[in-house]
């Protein structure tokens, strides 16, 4: 069973234990949490692999992409994170510099997970 580190839904900081530790996150949700976190990565961003996350900047932000290709970067992204074997991203909004909706994500367990961003 794979355990992340857990995150406030609001801020996407760490969040501590009842006994003060950084808290932890299991299965599904330690998956649905690493899924959210791939999608909301800059390609470029993480400093130890820099080929990691959405192009963004590439791709994204300051031109007009057809709403397949972002649901293609999103999904592509959901599928770098151990154990997701499907994605189906879903588009909800994409104003500005906001981009909204939802991935459907399939473990290799075989559990269907709902992840919005």
């Amino acid at each position: 069973m794979a355990s992340t580190l857990l995150l406030d839904q609001t801020r996407w900081d760490l969040v501590l234990d009842a006994a003060g530790n950084i808290a932890l996150a299991d299965e599904p949700y330690a998956i649905a949490q690493d899924v959210a976190s791939a999608v909301r990565l800059f390609q470029g961003e993480a400093w130890f692999n820099t080929t990691a996350g959405v192009p963004y900047f590439q791709e994204v932000l300051g031109q007009t992409p057809s709403l397949q290709l972002l649901q293609s970067l999103i999904e592509q992204a959901a599928l770098t994170v151990p154990e997701v074997v499907k994605a189906a991203a879903t588009i909800v909004s994409f104003e500005g510099r906001t981009v909204t909706g939802n991935v459907q994500v399939t473990t290799s367990a075989g559990i269907t997970i709902p992840v919005s961003f």
